[in-house]
């Protein structure tokens, strides 16, 4: 197989985008565009990876890293003069170059592969990736001779009534042979209305010295949308979306509404998860099996034990065990861990603390550094106290504790195994194992004063 080298144009500003965030950082369903097109592009087998910047450099170098060389644009004067920046990595190189734009996130591994398949089995200089567009307005026809060759590419303002015609139409992705491709970038002229110098022109140029030009055919136009400002932004998020929950949905789990339920390209869902209308799982999150999700609740970074329900609830970062029943209106912060068979009930917040197995907290409770314990119930209004203005403090439950009502665990302090807090209880000192904790005021009745309080109200 022939070397294989990949430019990504990814140095305009986007000002179509009305965004002091570059157009290639702009996030597809969580993850920037140009992060999709590397993602797709990594199985390919490339041997070099060139990233073209300008516009925003440092903060494109920055998301991207280590995964690609970069050069940059001084001058945006055209895709032709983009490309032609690579020249010093890669001028001298035996192979295939693929140029793609940094804003074209949803064509596929599938796509590319073919790409370089059909190129290096024709034995083409230059391949161009089209399309069948149903309103090809605005595109560079493929205009083809009687015997279906490319002939050029004609732009939209420069084609005639005959050549509007045509519906297939030029993506803006090609390969080329490497060498060829920067022979050719020589003689590329900006003698037009733009003064800049295109990477089409390459093909006429290929076309006139009598070097062979192919094209492959996408199966579907809707991969090659490129995204110039925020409708085309929700556009791609919609056929991302509606790619990824059919993946989903074909391995084995099920959506009850597709349309309102948001996924994110990491995530990982195992068979027979529910997922009800209104949820929204990001990041590198994992669901098990038989799980339920929903309605309306957002996990993000978390991994989701089997037959474990979530519902109307946030949860960010966490481990949730199986069988567990968070929710609804539960909110999960980072770093928490809560064990098997355990309830995480409704306005429950639990924030860097472990749970653990058959435990209970069941409602309105704050549960936040703290180490809970097996088989420990966490009654109503439980709090604990774990911050003192300018510390974190630890709160430990052991197992087999019950802790009452309302009550304040004032960290650091320790409730033993099996031990008893009384409802009501302000906890600031360490409760001994198999014990009760009574810390509340004692209860005085004064018999008669409300009614002498009603009688002063008269006066």
């Amino acid at each position: 197989m022939a070397n294989r080298y990949a430019v990504i144009l990814a140095a305009g500003q986007g000002t179509r985008m009305k965004s002091k965030l570059y157009k290639v950082l702009h996030p597809v369903l969580g993850r920037p565009m140009v992060q999709h097109v590397i993602d797709q592009l990594k199985p390919t087998n490339l041997d070099k990876l060139v990233t073209v910047v300008g516009f925003g450099a440092d903060m494109v170098k920055d998301h991207i890293g280590q995964t690609s060389e970069f050069v940059i644009q001084e001058e945006q004067l055209g895709t032709g003069h983009a490309v032609l920046q690579a020249e010093e990595l890669l001028k001298d190189k035996d192979g295939t170059t693929i140029v793609v734009c940094g804003d074209t996130p949803l064509i596929t591994n599938n796509t590319y592969q073919a790409l370089f398949e059909h190129h290096e089995k024709t034995g083409a200089k230059a391949t161009i990736l089209t399309a069948q567009a149903p309103d090809p307005t605005g595109y560079g026809r493929v205009v083809r001779n009687e015997q279906k060759e490319v002939e050029r590419i004609v732009e939209h303002k420069d084609a005639t009534e005959e050549e509007r015609a045509i519906t297939e139409i030029n993506t803006g992705t090609y390969c080329f042979d490497n060498k060829a491709l920067f022979e050719a970038l020589k003689d590329v002229s900006n003698d037009n209305v733009q003064g800049e110098y295109y990477l089409p022109d390459v093909i006429e140029i290929l076309k006139q010295k009598q070097q062979k030009v192919s094209a492959y055919l996408t199966p579907t136009f809707e991969e090659t949308l490129g995204i110039n400002d925020r409708v085309a932004l929700a556009q791609a998020e919609q056929i991302m979306k509606k790619r990824i929950n059919e993946r989903h949905m074909r391995n084995g789990a099920t959506l009850i509404d597709p349309d309102n339920t948001y996924i994110g390209p990491d995530v990982t869902i195992e068979s027979d998860v529910v997922i009800y209308p209104g949820s929204i799982i990001t990041g590198e999150s994992i669901i098990h099996s038989n799980a339920e999700i929903g309605p309306h609740t957002e996990i993000t970074d978390c991994v989701v034990g089997e037959k474990t329900v979530v519902k109307q609830s946030v949860a960010t970062n966490s481990k949730i065990g199986a069988r567990v029943q968070v929710g609804p209106y539960a909110h999960i912060r980072p770093q928490a861990a809560i064990g098997n068979d355990a309830k995480i009930g409704n306005f429950v917040e639990v924030k860097k603390s472990a749970i653990g197995n058959n435990s209970k907290v069941s409602h309105l409770s704050y549960i936040g550094d703290a180490d809970v314990g097996n088989n420990v119930n966490v009654g109503c209004g439980t709090i604990t106290v774990n911050y003192d203005g300018r510390h974190k403090y630890l709160t430990t439950i052991e197992d087999d504790a019950f802790i009452g009502c309302n009550s304040n665990l004032i960290a650091p302090v320790t409730v033993g195994k099996g031990a008893y807090v009384a409802a009501g209880s302000t906890i600031n000192k360490d409760v001994p194992k198999d014990s009760l904790s009574i810390a509340r005021a004692r209860q005085t009745n004064k018999e008669g004063y409300a009614q002498k309080l009603k009688n002063r109200q008269k006066d």
